[in-house]
């Protein structure tokens, strides 16, 4: 034998051996991996992004560039360099784009630090976009299973969006209210009917042909809004996208009882609403059209929003009554998700039990923030922010839902069990407090017996701290925290009058509106009643007369401030300042005041191209002799306050 076929020939065995050998460690080496976080994704090739190639070619000295880049990063933070930053962060999100802490911090920078550095709105929002889009859209698809990246985006939008801390928050809110009603359109209220609504959308065909197979006429749809829709091309370019969705949203709310359809002409004269008009209301085509919409919307969700229909169809089914045009209710997603599909990936380090802590309470959070503002109604044409009210239906979800938590975290290190033990004893008796409050007494007890169960006759030791009427536990709990903190009082009376109006007046509840004053009045009356109501300071003031006065007009006040508030849409505003069960005093209290605030507003309004103001606030009877009434009541104070302080009257001074 030749030496070089001597030298091929152990050449060949090596190479068997050490494939025989690689096989054979590979499984150990893959569950290693996976046990430590060390892909990913859970499959080796699924997910991987282009510049993988990249990352592969620069070898070893891609871990150099990357560590050299993120200390760059931070630097630049530190010295407020955010624009500067965005583009080495991009880079590092190109090189390692596993590492998810870079999404993380590249996200944060857009949505939090450069959206601030703007002055309008409009820029604040497109950067807050931004920032979400790229960890939504980008960073979980290539780290599908990261329990961190998850929570820092359901942080954002609970934080960003629905928080308060950002001036620009109102405008987020109906942004985002926005989008989602275009995407999904409006939501039925019950339930039940919530979940078929969605599980169309997560049971539509995954692509056009299915679609066809499915609804024969789907095809012949599609040819004839190309064909029909083709003149109008400069205006809309017809596209299963998007684009088609908001198209068809508009159609649909046109033909709603939308006031600003009719102010605006919408439909009249317009060729192209005309003809998406004739197509989409043809009865003959309805079943393709349900068909076609149900598939635009499952693509859209999963290719542009990284969204997967069937989770949020399971999450509205076994959570609760989602509306997802709240920020709040993707939080919630994203929250699920991720404990879903990476809590496993840190359960094996107890290290890491905080992160597995910090999704649960991201959860929570969400729900929590569903249960005050959880029910929207938004009017795509209107320029007024979407009405966001309480959604009590989320409190039974937060109470069930605390169960599985606390089973789960029982035995967690760190203070994980008794934080959401006293998250739920606190949350719920906020919520016997604000439903009592709020006129909603049947809820109210349901969970204060819940408490009772719990935390107080059913607990050992027992505690008789909830084995009471329901009023007399409300009144123990606030009057407790009124003595050493009053100025909460007239914020917990403008919060149920504020409810009371909304829901009592503006629903016809008046059974809620009746109890929000009688909760006012009883305030009233403890704290003109008080035995420190006659205590007066060094300087020689009563300490609560403020208060008292505050209190007694608090109706007024809170009828009146509703009135004039931007927040709320003027359509409804309008609503219940015209309702007709509503007193003529409330509104003789308040004409005078709110008269040029609500003109100011409807002349900028198109409300005003059908309304008149003497049509939208009309005058209450009986107005003249208010007036005069009032201004004798004025003349009579000043006399008192001159008498009282020794000053001359006007007839003296002349």
């Amino acid at each position: 034998m030749s030496r070089d076929r001597a030298i091929q020939l152990l050449a060949s065995v090596l190479l068997v051996a050490s494939t025989a050998i690689c096989g054979s460690v590979l499984p150990s080496i893959t569950d290693l991996s996976q046990k430590h976080s060390l892909r990913y994704t859970d499959v080796a090739i699924e997910g991987a992004p282009p510049f993988v190639a990249l990352g592969t070619a620069i070898g070893a000295l891609r871990g150099i560039i990357v560590d050299y880049l993120w200390i760059k990063v931070h630097l630049m933070k530190q010295e407020g360099l955010y624009y500067e930053v965005m583009a080495d962060a991009d880079l590092i999100t190109k090189l390692q784009p596993r590492f998810a802490a870079v999404w993380a911090f590249h996200g944060h920078n857009m949505a939090y630090n450069i959206s601030v550095a703007h002055n309008t709105s409009e820029e604040r929002w497109e950067w807050v976009k931004a920032g979400i889009n790229l960890v939504r859209n980008k960073g979980l698809r290539y780290n599908p299973n990261d329990l961190q990246l998850h929570k820092e985006l359901a942080f954002w939008l609970s934080h960003k969006i629905e928080g308060v801390s950002d001036d620009a928050h109102l405008y987020y809110k109906t942004e985002f209210a926005r989008e989602w009603h275009n995407l999904l359109g409006e939501p039925p209220y019950e339930h039940e009917a919530r979940i078929l609504w969605i599980k169309k959308v997560a049971d539509a065909p995954e692509t056009l042909d299915e679609a066809q197979r499915r609804t024969p006429g789907v095809m012949d749809l599609v040819e004839r809004l190309r064909r029909d829709l083709s003149p109008y091309e400069q205006r809309f370019k017809f596209a299963l996208d998007d684009t088609f969705l908001r198209a068809y949203a508009q159609w649909q709310a046109a033909r709603g009882p939308s006031i600003y359809v009719r102010i605006k002409g919408i439909g009249r004269g317009d060729p192209f609403f005309q003809a998406l008009d004739e197509i989409a209301s043809d009865p003959e085509a309805q079943p393709a059209w349900d068909t076609l919409l149900a598939h635009v919307r499952k693509r859209v969700l999963a290719d542009e929003y990284n969204m997967d229909p069937q989770l949020m169809y399971e999450y509205t089914r076994d959570y609760g009554p989602i509306d997802w045009r709240t920020a709040n209710a993707h939080a919630l997603y994203w929250a699920l998700k991720g404990e879903q599909y990476g809590e496993d990936r840190v359960a094996v380090d107890e290290n890491d039990v905080y992160r597995i802590v910090n999704i649960d309470r991201a959860k929570i959070h969400a729900m929590q923030g569903m249960a005050r503002w959880g029910r929207i109604s938004f009017d795509p044409f209107s320029r007024d922010l979407p009405a966001r009210l309480p959604d009590p239906r989320w409190i039974e979800v937060i109470d069930w839902y605390w169960e599985t938590i606390s089973a789960k975290h029982k035995d967690t290190r760190g203070p994980g069990p008794d934080l959401f033990m006293a998250f739920h004893q606190n949350f719920l008796s906020s919520a016997v407090r604000e439903l009592y409050r709020s006129g909603e007494t049947e809820l109210a007890q349901k969970y204060l017996d819940r408490l009772n169960s719990l935390y107080g006759m059913g607990a050992r030791p027992q505690n008789p701290k909830y084995d009471a009427p329901l009023d007399i536990f409300v009144w123990r709990e606030v009057e407790g925290e009124y003595e050493f903190q009053p100025h909460v009082a007239p914020s917990d009376v403008a919060a149920a009058l504020r409810y009371g109006f909304r829901i009592g007046i503006g629903q016809g509840r008046p059974e809620v509106f009746q109890q929000a004053v009688k909760f006012a009045n009883d305030v009233t009356v403890y704290f003109r009643e008080h035995e420190y109501i006659k205590y007066k300071t060094k300087m020689g003031t009563e300490r609560l007369a403020a208060l008292i006065g505050q209190l007694e007009d608090s109706v007024q006040n809170v009828f009146a401030q509703l009135m004039i508030d931007s927040t709320v849409g003027l359509l409804e505003r309008l609503a219940i300042y015209n309702y007709k069960d509503l007193p003529d005093e409330y509104r003789l209290a308040v004409y005078d005041d709110i008269y040029p605030h609500v003109l100011r507003q409807l002349q900028a309004n198109e409300l005003s191209n059908v309304l008149t103001i003497e049509q939208a606030l009309p005058a209450p009877p009986g107005l003249e002799e208010y007036r005069r009434m009032k201004a004798i009541q004025a003349a009579r104070k000043a006399e008192e306050a001159r008498q009282r302080e020794g000053r001359p009257s006007a007839t003296e001074r002349r």
